[in-house]
């Protein structure tokens, strides 16, 4: 494909016809074969969350959030409490279908509607989604809402540069790595540099093939582990 020349003979960016600003991500639930996507709700699921989390408390999972670990139910009732007041963040509660509880939760934000653009963020997965076909399936669900649904043209996701599984999380999940920014935040009085990630809307069809082949039931032995990778799925 030729390069857009403008009348100055300088390379421009292609032209975007037709564009539309997409639809706003609304409080629906999201479901899944393993588990769904809920509006988030403190009455509904704080008690469930702090069950989920108590067992990490103590460990190294909470390093690379801008948060501490919350030592009481009352805490993760403040917590939600103080998310679902924020009017540019859609919130999820992550419910696993065997046992009908919270084991995580996920956002959308920011939202930039008019620029196509929108990122998933406040990733807290407890103990009970570690290395679960439900972590994967929930990125999907979410990923194909905003793509399939809303018509957004980027879908992005952000890290500390250090935080090694998300990082690969990223990776798996199809998102490209675009660069590090330098000295971008102070979190919990430390300097952090973050990794941007994104998936725009045209891979996404390929990679919307790929999770589905992943999570079809003929992928996995009965014990439940996988017969082939997720990013097996992606080779040509």
């Amino acid at each position: 494909m030729m390069p857009c020349k403008n009348e100055h003979g300088q390379t421009i960016g292609d032209a975007v016809p037709n564009w539309k600003v997409p639809s706003q991500p609304e409080k629906i639930t999201l479901i899944g074969n393993h588990g769904r996507l809920e509006p988030l709700v403190v009455a509904k699921h704080a008690d469930d969350l702090y069950a989920a989390f108590k067992p990490c408390v103590h460990n190294g999972d909470w390093t690379f959030l801008r948060i501490e670990p919350f030592q009481s139910v009352e805490q993760w009732q403040k917590f939600i409490e103080e998310r679902v007041k924020l009017k540019h963040i859609v919130n999820f509660a992550v419910i696993d279908n065997l046992s009908s509880k919270a084991v995580g939760m996920i956002a959308l934000d920011p939202i930039d509607s008019p620029n196509g653009v929108i990122e998933v963020g406040s990733v807290f997965f407890s103990p009970l989604m570690k290395n679960s076909i439900l972590s994967t399936e929930v990125q999907y669900l979410l990923m194909a809402y905003v793509f399939d649904k809303l018509s957004f043209r980027r879908y992005q996701w952000k890290c500390n540069s250090l935080n090694i599984s998300s990082w690969k999380a990223a990776e798996r999940l199809g998102f490209t790595y675009e660069g590090t920014f330098r000295n971008f935040e102070i979190t919990k009085g430390r300097n952090r540099d973050t990794a941007w990630f994104s998936v725009i809307n045209n891979e996404w069809p390929k990679l919307k093939t790929a999770f589905q082949a992943w999570l079809d039931s003929s992928n996995f032995y009965e014990c439940g582990r996988q017969v082939k990778k997720l990013t097996d799925f992606r080779k040509d």
